[in-house]
């Protein structure tokens, strides 16, 4: 079987996630907006898994909005959260995820102006002249990524919630690839909204949820019901929403477990890498990183070139974002580090998960010196 070094772009089903979604799978189908018992049932189920979503994060169980994933959480955070407002400023941060970049470009349609945050060379935000963005004129948002998911390194955004609610801004934090990998609460981050997916987690693909706090005017950017609090209209997807829930449990209940697992496989290849003359470690020298992510290039190769290499050598990894993947152009995330283009198209992220074990390390590293040497 290929060794899969891939879990920031997705993660495999946790056998416990799907069992505990296989009654709403084979059993009979209810909508959970029905009355009758099988309906009842229905809505119990999803109830439940709201609470285990919250418990996850540190939010109030009705403050969890279901959506079909971190995609349509970020997009329902920045175009909801300016629906209705007047037209003034939102701020994202230059290596943030496409979901949020685009939501956010979109809104310059409608008269908004439209900034990124700018980052140093390890791709950490640049606090001098975020707050002078900050004193040009209103704001209605910031928003920006608690951890990249293609460079792993982690932003203090709860500094920069500080700074957006001194300027009456509302903080949104995209914490899709944080969560489960790191300790995230919405109350230590400041946060008003605060996006989350489950197949990230062991969860199913299909299911995210962006937490709304009681105190934000936030307008539905999908109608057709009265599910959500108004807020998104649809038939819940009860057993995807099941399983997200089953997996926020897990990964609360065995965080520190998992992070101390993957935190151990990442430094084992770091340290392998960095033996290496040829390679550049991106955002290596950032004070905080997941425990799971490490993004390199080697000199000399297209990242590409060298990830179909590696399948062939029986090792899954990415280039980069795998929702950029087959574009064919450089890494946003590393021409905003200050990387060439050259450069930015080297890349390779290995991203470890719970059932990586240091075996697939060594024959990961075996494999590249093998590839390199060959060439």
């Amino acid at each position: 079987m290929p060794t899969y070094l891939d879990h920031n772009a997705t993660t495999h089903l946790d056998p416990r996630v799907l069992e505990a979604m296989l009654p709403y799978l084979s059993g009979p189908s209810a909508n959970a907006s029905s009355l009758h018992r099988y309906g009842r049932i229905a809505r119990d189920a999803v109830e439940q898994a709201r609470v285990q979503v919250a418990q996850l994060v540190g939010c109030e169980a009705k403050e969890v909005v279901w959506t079909s994933g971190g995609t349509e959480a970020n997009n329902l955070a920045l175009k909801g959260a300016t629906a209705s407002e007047t037209a003034s400023r939102v701020l994202y941060g230059a290596t943030d995820h496409p979901a949020v970049m685009e939501a956010a470009e979109s809104l310059a349609q409608a008269g908004w102006r439209v900034e990124a945050i700018a980052v140093d060379t390890n791709g950490v935000f640049d606090f001098a002249a975020l707050e002078a963005q900050l004193a040009d004129g209103p704001l209605r948002l910031v928003s920006a990524m608690r951890a990249n998911n293609e460079t792993g390194v982690i932003q203090d955004v709860a500094r920069v919630a500080q700074l957006a609610h001194a300027k009456g801004a509302l903080m949104h934090v995209d914490a899709v690839q944080a969560v489960g990998k790191i300790a995230v609460d919405i109350l230590e981050l400041d946060a008003d909204l605060l996006s989350l997916s489950a197949h990230k987690i062991y969860g199913p693909k299909g299911s995210g949820a962006l937490v709304v706090r009681s105190h934000v005017d936030l307008r539905p950017i999908q109608h057709g019901g009265a599910q959500e609090r108004g807020l998104r209209g649809g038939t819940e997807n009860v057993a995807a929403i099941v399983g997200f829930g089953a997996a926020a449990e897990l990964a609360r209940l065995e965080l520190e477990e998992r992070a101390a697992h993957v935190q151990v496989l990442r430094q084992r290849l770091e340290a392998g890498l960095r033996t290496r003359p040829d390679t550049l470690i991106f955002g290596g020298n950032a004070r905080e990183h997941l425990p799971n992510t490490l993004q390199f290039a080697i000199a000399g190769w297209d990242g590409e070139a060298l990830l179909m290499a590696l399948d062939r050598k029986g090792f899954a990894v990415s280039s980069g974002s795998a929702c950029a993947s087959g574009s064919g152009e450089p890494s946003h995330v590393l021409l905003a580090m200050g990387h060439d283009r050259v450069t930015a198209k080297g890349a390779i992220r290995a991203s470890f998960g719970k059932d990586n074990v240091p075996g697939d390390v060594d024959g990961f590293l075996a494999a590249l010196s093998q590839i390199v040497a060959s060439a």
